[in-house]
C-alpha cells in the first residue's frame, strides 16, 4: 500500500560495525523527514551511530541474471584478491 510519498532506502550504521547496512525503507517527502522516520523506526533501541537515506529511485542495481558477464571482467585482476597481501599480525581490519 503506497502513501503517495517517495520511497527512501534505509542504510545504518551500527555501534559495532564499519560499515553501513541496509535496514529497509520509509517513505517521507524530503530527506529530512527520512532521516527522522528511519531513526524512529530502525534505531529505537540506541542500536545505531550513524543514518543514510537515499531516494529508492536514484538506486541503481546489476540484475542477477546477469552476473557472469557483468563480473567476468574482474576475473583476470589478480592482484585485487587478497593473496596477495601480507596482514600483519594483531591487524584486525583494513
Amino acid at each position: 500500500m503506497s502513501s503517495g510519498l517517495p520511497l527512501w532506502e534505509v542504510f545504518i550504521r551500527g555501534r559495532r560495525g564499519l560499515s553501513h547496512q541496509h535496514v529497509g525503507s520509509v517513505h517521507a517527502s524530503d530527506a529530512e523527514m527520512a532521516l527522522r522516520n528511519a531513526r524512529d523506526l530502525y534505531t529505537r533501541r540506541g542500536e545505531g551511530v550513524s543514518i543514510w537515506v537515499v531516494p529508492a529511485a536514484s538506486v541503481s542495481a546489476s540484475s542477477p541474471d546477469e552476473k557472469e558477464p557483468f563480473f567476468d571482467p574482474a576475473g583476470d585482476k589478480v592482484y585485487r584478491h587478497p593473496t596477495f597481501y601480507n596482514v600483519p599480525e594483531g591487524v584486525k581490519n583494513l
